[in-house]
C-alpha cells in the first residue's frame, strides 16, 4: 500500500483500501458502523453499475451497495 488517502467511491474494481474516516452522519454513519465498516476495516471494490453509481463493495464478508455520493463520505487509505 502505498498510504494514500481517497474517498472510498475513487477506487476501481477490484482495487483494496482501509477505512481511516467515515465523514456521513446520522443515520447512514450508524448503519454503516453497526455493520462493521470502521477505521482499518479492509474494504474491496466487487462491482460497480453501468453508469458509474451505485457501488458493491465487500468487507467481513459482507457485501454493501453504496451510492456514490454515500461513498465519496468516507476516506479510505490505498
Amino acid at each position: 500500500m502505498t498510504n494514500k488517502e481517497i474517498t472510498l467511491d475513487q477506487l476501481e474494481v477490484g482495487e483494496v483500501a482501509k477505512v481511516v474516516k467515515i465523514s456521513i452522519s446520522g443515520d447512514l454513519r450508524r448503519r454503516l458502523m453497526e455493520m462493521g465498516l470502521t477505521r482499518n476495516t479492509e474494504i474491496r471494490v466487487i462491482g460497480k453499475a453501468p453508469l458509474g453509481d451505485p457501488i458493491e463493495y465487500k468487507f467481513r464478508n459482507y457485501n454493501l451497495t453504496l451510492r456514490k455520493e454515500e461513498a465519496s463520505k468516507v476516506i479510505v487509505e490505498c
